[in-house]
């Protein structure tokens, strides 16, 4: 829940004549859209589909000033699971349907910057005093060249319908994250990435994430293979360990096809 031109002139060594490429025009509107097919949706470290395959993709729109939106949408079975916990029956939401906008723009040649807000949405039923999961967040990127940084803060009143030790509402947790990505050559890439999920009132659901990983362009899609682990413990990493014996922040390989048209 990602792309630019560079432009290359070229000159003939005589002082008579001499010849340069135009960059091409950026256009005023334009969309893009994604699918992917993923071992499991891992989400800031933590499992989203109880270890099983999930389903993604998504539809952005860009205008030339640098504004943008978007929609993006994954199988999800971690809400679903809530069944097998008793007096929870009754939640049947098995998608997450995100959905954001922002702008984005330059500061120098090389530094970029990306501010926006995005909501993540939970559509299903739910028993009576389930904690609403839907999340809102504002977020402020920088870029430069391969390396970004991202800080995304929450404004709806939980993260993901986690409570405070006490039963707080959990609005102002926030994730840094810092994300690598280098171009091999040859349809060869290579990623990393290192962010930290801080709960407000729980720091038993706080915890750091990491994730190196591997990218192949085989023309018709790109082939991705990382792999994923936390430090999270409780809340965030072994909530269901109890009813399913799996630690869904435990380390583990992530393999993905996506494509975008």
């Amino acid at each position: 829940m990602n792309k630019k031109l560079i432009a290359t002139a070229v000159a003939l060594a005589t002082p008579l004549f001499a010849v340069a490429a135009d960059a091409p025009a950026t256009p005023e509107h334009s969309f893009t859209g994604n699918v992917t097919l993923a071992s499991e949706y891992i989400y800031r470290g933590i499992g989203q589909t109880n270890r099983k395959p999930a389903i993604q993709g998504g539809f952005d729109y860009a205008h030339s000033s640098g504004f943008y939106l978007g929609t993006w949408a994954s199988s999800i079975s971690w809400l679903a699971d809530y069944n097998e916990f008793p007096g929870m029956s009754g939640v049947s939401s098995n998608i997450e349907i995100d959905v954001y906008g922002g702008y984005k723009g330059n500061l120098t040649d090389d530094l970029t910057y990306d501010v926006g807000v995005l909501t993540y949405n939970y559509p299903g039923s739910f028993p009576s005093g389930f904690v609403d999961a839907d999340t809102t967040e504002v977020y402020l990127g920088l870029g430069w060249q391969w390396l970004s940084a991202k800080y995304s803060h929450v404004t709806s009143s939980h993260i993901f319908g986690t409570t405070g030790t006490n039963g707080e509402r959990t609005r102002g947790s926030g994730y840094l994250e810092l994300n690598a990505a280098y171009d091999l050559g040859d349809g060869w890439g290579i990623n990393g990435h290192v962010g930290h999920q801080r709960v407000k009132h729980n720091s038993h659901a706080s915890y750091t994430d990491w994730k190196v990983g591997v990218t192949k362009d085989v023309g018709f899609g790109v082939v991705g293979l990382a792999y994923w682990d936390t430090n999270a413990e409780g809340d965030a990493g072994e909530f269901y360990r109890n009813a399913f014996n799996k630690d869904l922040g435990k380390g583990r390989l992530l393999l993905t096809f996506g494509k975008t048209f």
